[in-house]
């Protein structure tokens, strides 16, 4: 019960900023499975992306590809280039996968043009997922279908692809004023009550029941000696956690029921940097050696932009903080993610130093 007590003072190492990454390369190589008409071998792909990371809801890309393929009955071959814009959407995270989608346009050339292939644009749209390995290094796997306009004709071309993707270009956010550390004190335990046996008392021929007054009176002496130190609404001599901050809710047993993680955020962020990893894996530590309790991670934002934007943004902030808790091995089933957006402010949006406050990471702790 110790640990649950100081599990604030240390997680408490200030209000610590996130590090967002502006710029995205993967270096892909992959396989284009070609339509039947265009009489072109399937093929063995290399190129890279590039990914410019913005707050809208397509993230714009650009893809460069190159092959060189054998035309079928034929010793002919042709080197073909593609290059396509597209926008990259990011879903939250579904365990350490990262889902995307993303759809564009592009344009195809080819050095030799038989069986009526032509230089020509072409639209796209894809499926994948990145898997972390770092924080700024992940594997990235995607599947593209390109449809081409080619000769009066449509033919269309599956690409499955696969790299390394690279993160850079951090922007380093302004950080929060820090504050102390809090070290939670154990109120030592009282002695216990000594009770002075009472004369027994003669014996009468017949009791009268107790008035009312007398068992209020008794009621009254019993919650005098017994008593609630922290303020919690739960008795000393049923209360586990004697030393319960002011404010906090607690169970049946007088436990604090949330943890404030105070892993805070910048506007629009939800990277997560090395300092705060270390306070996450604090907590990760405190649920592993205490595995009576399950852990709901709750994301909350400030005021700043519009409010189903920042619902979205609370959920990623959580689905981030989970996958880090889960990597440090506590059980995946163990650990829920939500988000309350900016419905659950806990200071002033109109300060800063309030707004700071609200871009929070909260832990409800549940016991199994």
């Amino acid at each position: 019960m110790k640990k649950l007590l100081l599990i604030p003072a240390l997680l408490l190492g200030g209000a610590l900023s996130a590090q967002d990454y502006k710029y995205e390369i993967t270096p892909v190589v992959g396989y284009d499975i070609a339509e039947g008409n265009i009489n072109l071998d399937n093929q063995l792909l290399l190129g890279a992306e590039l990914q410019y990371n913005t707050d809208t809801y397509l993230k714009p890309e650009l893809t460069l590809l190159y092959t060189n393929s054998d035309y079928e009955n034929s010793s002919a071959s042709t080197d073909i280039y593609r290059m396509a814009i597209n926008g990259v959407h990011e879903f939250n995270s579904i365990g350490m996968f990262v889902p995307l989608a993303k759809i564009g346009a592009g344009y195809e050339t080819l050095n030799n043009r038989f069986s009526g292939n032509r230089d020509s644009v072409f639209v796209d749209a894809g499926v994948g997922a990145k898997l972390p390995l770092t924080s700024n290094i992940a594997l990235k796997l995607e599947a593209i279908y390109m449809l081409k306009d080619n000769s009066n004709r449509w033919d269309n071309n599956l690409a499955l692809l696969a790299g390394i993707n690279f993160a850079f270009g951090g922007t380093t956010k302004t950080e929060a004023p820090k504050q102390e550390p809090v070290v939670v004190k154990e109120e030592p335990k009282a002695a216990p009550a000594v009770v002075k046996e009472e004369p027994k008392a003669e014996p009468v021929k017949q009791q009268e029941p107790l008035k009312e007054e007398v068992v209020a009176a008794v009621a009254a002496s019993v919650a005098v000696v017994d008593g609630d130190d922290d303020k919690d609404g739960v008795l000393n001599s049923v209360d586990k956690c004697p030393t319960t901050p002011a404010g906090d809710k607690v169970d049946e047993n007088g436990c604090s029921k949330i943890v404030n993680l105070h892993v805070n955020f910048e506007t629009a962020s939800s990277k997560v940097d090395t300092a705060s990893k270390v306070n996450i894996k604090e907590f990760a530590d405190f649920l592993k050696a205490r595995t009576e309790y399950s852990a709901e991670i709750v994301g909350h934002t400030d005021n700043a932009g519009k409010k189903a934007s920042n619902q979205k943004l609370s959920e990623k902030r959580a689905a981030a903080v989970k996958k880090l808790i889960v990597a440090e091995g506590v059980d995946v089933k163990r650990i829920k993610a939500s988000g309350m957006g900016q419905m659950a402010p806990i200071a002033d949006n109109k300060t800063a130093e309030g707004k700071a406050q609200n871009r929070r990471i909260e832990a409800k702790l549940i016991k199994n």
